[in-house]
């Protein structure tokens, strides 16, 4: 299997346990009355297997983008951000405008 391949799937597979961690935390500290919510309803168990996914596609996937962006490489140069001399003393161009107004 590809490198690649393998770190999407080991990082993403970390999102996902993210993702059950942050809503098991939900639910166990009854934020906004969650637990509640979910024990009194007849489709709580669905409600939290959603909250699950949509969780896990979001932590699964910052998790994998921080994975890449950790992946660059160093920068070297101390350049810091460097403009063209400003020329002093220029003058501004004069621009002739003609009007082309209808009168009324």
């Amino acid at each position: 299997m590809p490198e690649l391949v393998r770190l999407y799937i080991r990082h993403t597979l970390i999102g996902v346990l993210i993702a059950i961690a942050f809503v098991a935390m939900l639910l166990w500290f009854n934020v906004a009355n969650l637990w509640h919510l979910v024990t009194a309803t007849q489709g709580g168990t669905i409600a939290v297997i959603m909250l699950v996914v949509a969780n896990a596609i979001v932590f699964g996937g910052v998790q994998f983008a921080i994975a890449v962006m950790r992946m660059a490489e160093p920068e070297d140069r101390d350049d810091g951000g460097r403009r063209d001399a400003i020329p002093l003393g220029a003058e501004p161009a004069l621009v002739p405008v003609a009007s082309h107004r209808r009168r009324r």
